[in-house]
């Protein structure tokens, strides 16, 4: 089943999948409700069934008011057709809202409206009569999903359940849920940045790395199809310590912004601090830096800081931290339109990275005029081994084995 929401389509491994059961936590305030109240509007032609144990009928009228996805859907068609208009009443009207904590009575109403899809807003707060213990509880909540998921198999309905985390920012409730479920989202974001992340933990119908990235907006959710430009800052002038970086999420390349501040410590012990990125992995960077190029970084405060709000584990970032930290250092900056992608050893050469070809096709869509890769990445031969053809790629693609090749190409 397609929804309209390209980037929840994507995470969801290509679609809402039959009787399948979905858990999807975050932070309180993150836009879980948003997210699927606007899912629900999205879909006039079928009839879903939106259970709320948190708000009053009113108070759902009034976000779907203000989510009505009609004024967004109209203002895209105009800018492409200015003869082409949506009617909004055509927009939500195939949604049914129930506010209900009990399952007997939410059951009795599925029964007689029979939903081609459910949302549970939220699972902590449904409570059933064969358990005696208050809602949210570890057995409520075990009781209430094993009722849902009973009837999500029985009749293949999807269902959708909104969950708590804890201030750890695990989901609130015994292990057991997330194993119980299908498919279990994480809904990730800074308060003081507009972007969220939905991000796939589990997934029994499809890929557990991909992501879906969202911008905040006052009429609600709004996809980012082309994560990469929102990343990248636009700067006027060169500034030392900034590279760009090829990643990957998922099936997703992304170029991100790695900023790196070196300078000298004014206490005895320096600071390593890094946001977005492991800090162990940085200080194994550092030791790297210091022992096979001979910078001295020992006695430096580093800071590196991954932009836009989101985190990243891909080694092949590597390789633009080490540039970003030495051109910090030594307060030389990267020339404009240069990226990396590559993984550092502990002997400092540059390891390959998975599907490289999508990495560099993401550069060249942007207006990279050069990336720095790993020359591992071009095997010699062997029949199972496909060699890289660098010809057809109008960007640059320089290939380095070690460090200080890199550094001798940037720095002379």
């Amino acid at each position: 089943m397609l929804t309209p929401d390209k980037e929840f389509n994507r995470v969801l491994g290509g679609g809402i999948v039959a009787g399948s059961l979905v858990l999807i936590g975050g932070e309180p305030g993150i836009g879980k409700s948003t997210l699927m109240l606007q899912l629900a509007l999205s879909m006039p032609s079928l009839k879903i069934l939106y259970i709320s144990g948190e708000e009053s009928e009113k108070q759902i009228k009034m976000r779907a008011e203000r989510l009505d996805p009609s004024e967004i859907q109209n203002s895209k068609l105009k800018s492409q057709n200015s003869e082409i208009e949506i009617p909004k009443s055509d927009f939500g009207k195939g949604c049914y809202i129930l506010t209900e904590t009990s399952t007997q009575n939410i059951f009795k109403q599925i029964e007689q409206l029979e939903p081609d899809l459910v949302v549970v807003d939220s699972i902590q707060t449904l409570h059933s009569s064969h358990i005696e213990s208050t809602p949210g509880s570890v057995s409520q909540v075990r009781e209430c999903t094993a009722e849902l998921l009973r009837f999500a198999k029985e009749s293949s309905t999807p269902v959708f359940l909104i969950g708590h985390i804890t201030k750890d920012g695990m989901i609130a409730g015994p292990k057991i849920l997330e194993h119980m479920v299908d498919t279990v989202l994480q809904f990730e974001g800074d308060r003081h940045h507009v972007y969220r992340i939905l991000r796939a933990v589990k997934n029994r119908f499809g890929s557990a790395s991909e992501l879906g990235i969202y911008e905040m907006l006052g009429e609600g959710l709004r996809e980012v199809s082309n994560p990469s430009e929102i990343l990248l800052s636009q700067r006027d002038e060169p500034l030392s310590g900034i590279t760009i970086s090829a990643t990957l999420e998922g099936m997703r390349p992304m170029l991100i912004e790695t900023q790196a501040l070196v300078s000298t410590s004014a206490y005895g012990t320096p600071q390593r601090t890094a946001t977005g990125f492991d800090t162990r992995r940085m200080n194994m960077l550092l030791a790297v830096l210091e022992k096979r190029c001979g910078f001295r970084l020992g006695a430096k405060d580093v800071f590196l800081n991954i932009t836009g709000g989101i985190r990243v584990e891909d080694p092949a970032i590597d390789l633009g931290l080490a540039a970003a930290i030495i051109s910090s250092h030594e307060d030389i900056p990267i020339p404009f339109k240069t990226c990396f992608a590559g993984e550092i050893g502990l002997s400092g050469e540059i390891r390959a990275v998975n599907r490289v070809e999508q990495r560099i096709a993401e550069a060249q869509k942007l207006g990279f005029e050069q990336i720095f890769i790993s020359k591992y990445n071009l095997p010699s031969g062997g029949k199972d081994k496909k060699r890289i053809d660098l010809t057809r790629y109008a960007i640059e693609v320089r290939t380095v084995g070690n460090i200080e090749e890199v550094f001798g190409l940037l720095f002379g």
